[in-house]
């Protein structure tokens, strides 16, 4: 009950804490009549919210101790708090939200890309009773520990992992750093055996960027550099930077240009954003400014020291996934005219979240401020201010969108997120192909061979393995319908309610019968990209992340074209200093 009393105590003072600010402020001087008025009509409205925020207060105190005391069954005050926090933050936007203390080790990884574990992506098998390896990462304690993606875990500390999920294995694989976990796992190689393993966990560091190296040229040779960032977390910018050295150590003179990879990168820290645009613009130069409604959160980042490859010619490479501090960056050096930008519109993230403690160790991450690159625009493509009456949220309309100018006199545009100077159109991988990858088939397969074959840098999925492949898929299920199934489907429904369906039944069941392809010959409809997707996973297996990303350049027709633009000046000259973006 002292809790209680002191709860309410608060509360009671927050509601008359509106009349205490103001009447504790030293009388001002006369002002002219209008702005008197003004003033006082402020301060009214100050006073009415305060009062509000009070009395709202209270009342939430009133129904959480009301429940606490008196509901039938025994209540979780904690769970309470936290289904409260989440429905009041949940009409904002999705970015605004409440951080309780057990949940701050994931947003540290976020944020920081760091945890204290073993170092190993997880999965569940595609039987779905067991955890296994997925990919440990290079150089981790379960790396060096020899643990191989599709290892079986069976019991981590003598917890049985059978019929586990991923987030309780994970939570048991994680600790402080310096312990030691035990894990009897069942290996790749033969999962009649078992294995213990003790592994040191350690504070593990994900890298930011995964791979650099280079995309070669007409003629083979290597003159154009390549960096993969994945995300912009704590000291991602170091990483940049160490990899920049090194292709204009490595090329010298011969480096024609750079190829910077922000897709499906969804942002991080601001900070880290700001000093890799400093990497390639003078110093001092204006990146963002931030705009709040409380002043402190208004703020202007300018670049710090001088820039490392000021000369170099830049493509940023962007899509639907680029977000955030990747719309900062592809923004602020396409409004400075120092990169061509090409790919796909980004994703329209222009808020910016900050958090603030709230007790017991826990946060509220919420939205505190808009951004706006050079030329002013914020490119936020979600209206969350003004919902419809079911909740929902539109895009900013056209009416509202403005044009802005680069600095060298390129129109952009505002509210819909970075449109790119060169649009290429995104390809996607085939339905049946992406349900092999979801139900697990393609790792399950890329574990065995890998695990049964010797490296081979030039690796590629050969007809002999490919047959393996597919006799590997004969008794594995798959639950797949083209759309075109789907479409004879609703048109067998209309030919029903229309009388026709007698009429052209047989016909129906022709088209039916040609359509209804048997496994066997999906796997050859789709056999070109389920190749290179098999060989993608393989060459994880032996070459982790980075040999994925240097296999999967070879045939990446956006990388190809960004290397064009770069290696044809003229065109490239024409882009950054004439070209006008289109809004569409």
């Amino acid at each position: 009950m002292r809790l209680f009393r002191k709860i309410r105590t608060i509360s009671l003072l927050l509601t008359g804490i509106g009349c205490a600010m103001i009447s504790a402020q030293a009388a001002p001087k006369k002002l002219p009549a209008t702005l008197q008025n003004t003033a006082d009509s402020a301060a009214v409205a100050a006073q009415r919210r305060d009062l509000e925020i009070g009395r709202s207060m209270e009342t939430f105190f009133n129904i959480f101790r009301e429940v606490n005391l008196y509901y039938v069954d025994t209540t979780s005050p904690k769970k309470i708090v936290k289904t409260a926090a989440d429905a009041m933050l949940d009409g904002l936007d999705p970015y605004t939200e409440y951080l309780p203390a057990e949940e701050m080790a994931d947003f540290e990884t976020m944020t920081t890309g760091k945890y204290a574990g073993l170092g190993a992506l997880i999965r569940k098998s595609s039987d779905g009773r067991w955890v296994e390896i997925a990919e440990p990462y290079r150089g981790t304690p379960s790396d060096r520990a020899g643990l191989k993606a599709g290892d079986r875990i069976l019991s981590v500390d003598g917890v049985d992992m059978a019929g586990r999920e991923v987030a309780f294995a994970s939570d048991r694989m994680r600790g402080k750093a310096g312990t030691v976990a035990t894990l009897v796992i069942a290996p790749i190689a033969d999962t009649t055996v078992t294995r213990t393993v003790r592994v040191k966990r350690e504070r593990i560091a994900i890298p930011a960027v995964p791979y650099y190296g280079w995309v070669s040229d007409s003629v083979g040779r290597d003159s154009v550099g390549y960096i993969r960032l994945n995300s912009f977390t704590e000291k991602c910018a170091d990483e940049v930077r160490t990899a920049l050295n090194a292709l204009q150590q490595q090329g010298g003179e011969a480096m024609r240009g750079l190829v910077l990879d922000l897709r499906g990168n969804t942002g991080g820290i601001l900070g880290e954003a700001v000093k890799i645009v400093g990497f390639f613009v003078p110093r001092n130069t204006v990146v963002v400014t931030t705009r709040g409604r409380m002043p402190q959160m208004n703020s202007t980042y300018r670049t710090v020291g001088e820039p490392i490859a000021p000369t170099v010619p830049l493509v940023v490479l962007i899509d639907r996934s680029s977000a955030s501090a990747s719309e900062i960056v592809a923004g602020a050096l396409q409004d400075l005219d120092r990169a061509v930008v090409i790919g796909q519109r980004s994703f329209g993230k222009g808020l910016v979240q900050s958090t603030r403690p709230v007790g017991e160790n826990g946060y509220v991450k919420l939205t505190s401020a808009k951004y706006y690159t050079p030329s002013g625009r914020c490119i936020q493509a979600l209206d969350y201010s003004h919902r419809n009456e079911d909740g929902s949220v539109g895009a900013v309309p056209d009416s509202l969108i403005a044009s802005f100018r680069t600095a060298g006199g390129r129109m952009v545009y505002d509210g819909g997120g970075i449109m790119p100077d060169v649009r290429i159109s995104p390809e996607y991988l085939g339905k049946f192909t992406a349900i092999l990858m979801g139900l697990g088939y393609v790792d399950d397969f890329a574990n065995r061979y890998a695990a049964n074959h010797a490296p081979a840098s030039d690796f590629a999925v050969d007809d002999m393995t490919y047959a393996a492949f597919c006799d590997f898929m004969d008794d594995k299920p798959i639950a797949f319908e083209s759309g075109t199934e789907r479409l004879l489907k609703q048109l067998r429904r209309m030919a029903e309610r229309e009388k026709y369906a007698d009429r052209i039944a047989s016909q129906l069941d022709t088209v039916a019968a040609k359509i209804r392809e048997d496994k066997r010959t999906e796997l050859q409809v789709f056999g070109p990209e389920i190749r290179e997707v098999l060989g993608d996973a393989v060459a994880t297996r032996w070459f982790y992340d980075a040999g994925r990303i240097a296999r999967q350049l070879r045939r990446d027709n956006v990388v190809r074209r960004a290397a064009e633009v770069l290696l044809d000046r003229s065109e490239y000259t024409r882009i950054v200093t004439m070209q006008n973006t289109d809004k569409k």
